[in-house]
């Protein structure tokens, strides 16, 4: 848009250049009429437009061919003036005034000129039978308007028909040569068509006409206007109007007619992109309502309802595009089905990966797709989410993103791209299909992490890659995913000289993925093993991965990146197969041997603690014997020492067990304390490498 119009008015001497003027300023006929107007300029709040406005007027008497010539250059619009009921000063428009512009002006930039018919208050009948062969042979000339500057007849038209030429010239719209609407315009309105199409039948029906409507003119139509636009539109052409709707052609037509004929503000959906500042360490996500329109657009355009877009409903998906936005290489980027289609959890992923990667180009593909008209808001900017800053992140040891980064690194040949694809749920039978110039570096799926879906993005990176700084890498992704060849004795080598080299020292999480585990494996090249590297860098041990199999290769391995990549400093956190880890062997010593050792003990301490106890009080087994006679019975003496010496040695077996007791005791307790000193001395060791 342009910050202001300068308008310049020419003709020949007593046509009422100057009376047009003043009329418009005082809203009256001037008593007396100067040789010539000063520049008058219209504030911007008056003016339709809000556009200030100046108005120059030229008098031959005044002012020079020089001064002409310069305010020839100056202007943004020309009006030529003549007198409806003067015949010479309509023939000098073409003898002398439009040859004279085009000589002052460059030809790739004509100024937009609008012949004024003035004194129609004069005659009864309309000069533009004479002046309507004048428009066709002249392209530059925008309308003609027939005024009266005695009655103020389309005085204030006038100007903004001037205005309009300026801010909105129908020169890039329609071609008067050929008759017909430019490419562009074709594009554009057809553009409009496709977005205002919610239900995609091709057809224009009431409320999607009502909304086109509200979106290029900013109005609604009322039912009986609805029904005069569809007849318009059938008496002009055959197929405009098809099932009480407007095609694309009948909605062409009374866009142009609409824009042109009745001189309307046709608004073309806005095709600027809001520039978004990312700050350092941060990431861009679409919010809720971004997702929901995508999948208003997947659901329109998913004709036959397989969930899954054809090759034939992505192309009609993006015809409202300049250009196609996806390649060959998505299909190998996203999940596809059966058929190598795009899925509805694919094509959501491929948006979520380009908003990842480039913001800039999600937002010019949402605004192509009508988001921020359709959704009624100020910019496509309104869908992002920018993330918090990664290293705040990393501090409170929490976030919030839903989109995670794994760079896979490996030497050539380890089975990177195979990592990928597995992602996708491809194995190697089907990764074999694969052009070479269709492969693509990433792979984005979801999986879930204690019940949350999150984003995976795999990248592979190259083994030229040039890493950046072990600042710079903590931040470039949120998980490092390491791959080497069981089979390759050179594999490893490359892993191990990377992690040393770049994350040994970084607050990156890394996994080993020892790839091509259906394979034998052969002793790496090294001074360490695999495993042993994992141990002394307190790393996790090697993930055996295939992906070799008949079946869809398991998601196992992607979830756990996943959670190391959300819970960066969980570090501690065990995902071996074998659980004979030191953490494993740790936590089952602590909750499972050493705490069921020290109960029983305590159990069996405390049973000879009560026996010992309970001695002197017990029967002892003294003999008896019946007498021969009697059916009574006797006590007979006892060799047993006298009471006295019997209750000093029960007492002094108690004495025994209770010391026995109190040393098992200590001892448990003692053997527990130093376990669990123990066992907190290694996780904090642990935690400072």
């Amino acid at each position: 848009m342009r910050k202001d119009v300068r308008i310049l008015l020419v003709g020949e001497p007593k046509v009422g250049k100057t009376s047009l003027i003043m009329s418009l300023v005082s809203e009256e006929f001037p008593d007396e009429v100067p040789l010539r107007a000063e520049e008058i300029t219209i504030p911007a709040d008056v003016t339709p437009e809000r556009v200030p406005t100046h108005i120059v007027d030229y008098s031959e008497a005044e002012q020079s061919d020089e001064q002409l010539y310069q305010e020839i250059s100056k202007a943004n619009v020309i009006c030529i003036v003549y007198s409806v009921n003067n015949k010479k000063s309509i023939e000098k428009v073409t003898s002398h005034w439009i040859p004279l512009i085009n000589d002052r002006t460059d030809k790739d930039s004509r100024v937009p000129l609008i012949l004024v018919g003035n004194k129609s208050d004069l005659v009864e009948h309309s000069s533009m039978e004479t002046i309507l062969p004048i428009m066709n042979q002249y392209q530059d000339i925008e309308t003609c308007v027939e005024c009266s500057a005695k009655n103020l007849k389309n005085i204030s038209e006038l100007f903004y028909y001037a205005q309009k030429a300026v801010l909105h010239p129908t020169g890039p719209l329609y071609c008067p040569e050929e008759k017909e609407m430019k490419p562009s315009c074709v594009k554009a309105l057809t553009r409009i068509f496709k977005v205002s199409d919610l239900d995609n039948d091709g057809i224009l029906n009431d409320n999607e006409l009502n909304f086109f409507q509200r979106t290029c003119f900013n109005t609604p139509l009322a039912p009986q206007a609805l029904e005069d636009v569809k007849n318009v539109v059938r008496r002009n052409m055959t197929d405009g109007v098809q099932d009480n709707g407007l095609t694309l052609k009948g909605q062409s037509t009374f866009s142009l007619r609409f824009s042109l004929g009745m001189r309307q503000n046709i608004r073309l959906l806005d095709y600027s992109f809001p520039r978004v500042k990312i700050p350092p360490d941060c990431t861009t996500e679409l919010n809720h309502n971004a997702y929901l329109f995508l999948q208003s657009v997947f659901d329109k355009h998913d004709k036959d309802r397989d969930c899954a877009l054809s090759p034939e409903e992505v192309k009609d998906l993006f015809k409202v595009f300049p250009y196609m936005p996806w390649g060959p290489d998505v299909n190998n980027t996203v999940c596809t089905n059966d058929k190598g289609w795009i899925t509805y959890q694919g094509y959501l992923s491929q948006w979520t990966l380009t908003t990842y990667l480039d913001v800039q180009r999600s937002l010019e593909y949402l605004g192509y797709l009508g988001y921020s008209i359709i959704y009624e808001q100020e910019s496509q900017a309104a869908a992002m989410t920018v993330t918090r800053n990664k290293r705040i992140d990393l501090q409170k040891k929490q976030t919030q993103r839903s989109v995670f980064r794994c760079n896979v690194v490996g030497s050539q040949g380890s089975g990177k791209s195979g990592f990928l694809q597995a992602f996708l749920g491809r194995s190697l039978q089907r990764q074999r299909t694969i052009r070479e110039d269709h492969k693509s570096l990433y792979a984005i799926s979801t999986t879930y992490v204690y019940g949350q879906e999150k984003y995976l993005l795999l990248h592979e990176l190259m083994p030229e890659f040039d890493f950046l700084g072990p600042d710079e890498a903590d931040l470039s992704c949120d998980v490092v995913c390491l791959v080497y060849d069981v089979n390759n004795p050179q594999s490893f080598e490359y892993c191990a000289k990377v992690y040393k080299k770049h994350f040994m020292d970084s607050k990156t999480p890394c996994m080993l993925i020892a790839a091509k585990s259906d394979l034998h494996e052969i002793r790496q090249h090294y001074s360490l093993t695999p495993l042993e590297f994992c141990r002394r860098h307190k790393l996790h041990p090697p993930q055996p991965f295939t992906c070799n199999t008949s079946d869809v290769p398991i998601k196992d391995l992607y979830t756990k990146l996943t959670t190391m990549a959300m819970y960066p400093h969980a570090r501690l956190r065990c995902t071996c197969a074998s659980k004979r880890c030191a953490y494993c062997l740790c936590q089952k010593l602590l909750t499972l041997g050493l705490l069921r050792s020290v109960k029983a003990q305590l159990r069996r301490v405390a049973q000879k603690g009560a026996c010992g106890i309970n001695h002197p009080h017990t029967h002892t087994n003294t003999p008896t014997q019946k007498h021969p006679h009697t059916h009574a019975t006797r006590l007979i003496p006892s060799t047993l020492p006298p009471k006295l010496p019997c209750f000093s040695s029960s007492r002094h077996l108690a004495q025994v067990d209770s010391k026995n007791s109190t040393f098992w005791l200590r001892a448990s307790l003692g053997a527990t304390v130093f376990a669990v000193l123990g066992f907190a001395m290694y996780r904090a060791l642990l935690k400072q490498r």
